[in-house]
């Protein structure tokens, strides 16, 4: 009886996910009812604060996000999408597919979908439709690249992975990144031959446009500018592979790039301190709150006896492992245009038991992650669709309809690299 009423709630939590009610307080509620109903109110109230001061995963998450806010306010975010956008300007044969590994790259440094959304596509969007690309197919490619954060070391899903497989952050990235490199890439490819089919690659005129190859920007590039943003994401690399001796933490990185920042920008140091720790608060608010929310969700599964009812299941059925730890996540982050909140409480929840499975913690853990990121990257309800639809005047649908085909194809292939 208590897994049948458990498994209510649940349908009930995706329902009020997918209708865009506040993703903490659905899952909050829904795990503490679940852990009265089990009379064990304490488990819930326990999983809050023991998340709460998940140290790996504050300091990570918290660090990229004041990094983030650094990186705004010195403008050192602008100098990098407008160098890469002088770089695609001379490049038109390969505008499309040019724009989403561009946005890629940038969202790696970058890790907020929706920021680098607003950030890239102020500049790439007007830029592809005055080389002649039909708005639709520009914002599609924006949107498209947003998943490039998978190989950011603070990504809220990284740390929280390399939490519950006992290993480096750095390791994690490792092992996901030839899945997120072809995912990328079949994304690009796939919006491209997307664009060719429905003649959208060329031919649009637009007066109205802000941008073209034949105007130059005036925005005045400096490369220094541009490459403090990367900093952090390079002294990691090395640190973790070519220089040992330089080996740190994603806080340490995030720190040593904002003084970075601060020393070639010449900002007030006392704003640009201001910035790191507003970024910081942000980041424990929007992400671990959900992080804590579905720990308070999993826990109350976990009281109900859904949790075991669920890994008995697969362990049951070996062959559905793969596909539920991957569109699993995929379609909860379509239909509800967040990946998050699916990835954590499938990492929360089963994940830690991979080895029930014959999987490895990273390789599952990582494919759910990838799978929220790229249903979420067709979802039209999701964050960074909506900004990129709103730049060049289209419906998010049309963005969605686009990238479909990409994502799907992306999802399969990350699964079999993976699993």
């Amino acid at each position: 009886m208590l897994v049948f009423i458990g498994a209510i709630i649940v349908i009930a939590t995706v329902y009020f996910l997918i209708k865009q009610y506040e993703s903490r307080m659905v899952l909050f509620t829904a795990g503490l009812l679940m852990a009265l109903i089990a009379l064990q109110p304490m488990a819930g109230l326990d999983a809050f604060a023991k998340r709460m001061t998940t140290g790996g995963l504050i300091q990570a998450i918290c660090s990229v996000m004041g990094f983030a806010f650094v990186m705004k306010y010195t403008e050192c975010d602008k100098h990098l999408v407008n160098l890469l956008a002088n770089g695609l300007a001379k490049v038109r044969p390969i505008l499309i597919p040019g724009a989403v590994l561009g946005t890629f790259a940038i969202n790696i440094a970058l890790p907020s979908a929706a920021g680098v959304s607003a950030a890239v596509g102020a500049i790439f969007i007007p830029l592809l439709i005055g080389a002649g690309i039909h708005p639709a197919t520009a914002a599609t490619a924006v949107f498209a690249g947003t998943f490039g954060s998978m190989y950011n070391p603070g990504l809220s899903h990284n740390p929280f992975i390399a939490k519950l497989a006992n290993v480096d952050v750095m390791d994690v990235i490792a092992v996901h990144s030839t899945a997120d490199l072809a995912a990328g890439i079949i994304g690009a490819i796939s919006l491209t031959i997307v664009a060719k089919i429905l003649k959208e690659d060329k031919g649009y005129i637009d007066e109205t446009a802000a941008t073209s190859l034949e105007t130059k920007e005036t925005f005045n590039t400096n490369i220094l500018y541009a490459i403090v943003p990367v900093i952090p994401v390079v002294l990691l690399v090395l640190g973790s592979s070519v220089i040992p001796a330089i080996k740190m933490g994603v806080p340490q990185a995030m720190l040593i790039g904002a003084v970075i920042g601060v020393v070639v920008t010449r900002k007030n140091p006392a704003e640009v301190t201001k910035q790191f720790f507003a970024g910081m608060g942000d980041a424990y608010a929007k992400i671990m709150g959900i992080i804590i929310a579905a720990a308070v969700f999993v826990e109350g599964m976990k009281a109900v006896g859904l949790v075991d009812a669920f890994i008995n299941m697969l362990i049951n059925s070996e062959s559905v492992v793969k596909i539920a730890a991957t569109f699993g996540p995929f379609l909860l982050a379509v239909v509800s245009g967040s990946g998050d909140a699916a990835a954590f409480a499938f990492n929360e929840a089963v994940t830690p038991h991979a080895a029930k499975f014959s999987l490895e913690i990273v390789n599952m853990g990582s494919i759910a992650a990838l799978g929220g990121a790229l249903g979420r990257t067709m979802s039209p309800i999701a964050g960074a669709a909506i900004v990129c639809s709103s730049i060049a005047g289209v419906n998010p649908m049309e963005l969605a309809k686009r990238n479909a085909p990409g994502m799907i194809i992306a999802t399969i292939v990350a699964m079999f690299i993976l699993l």
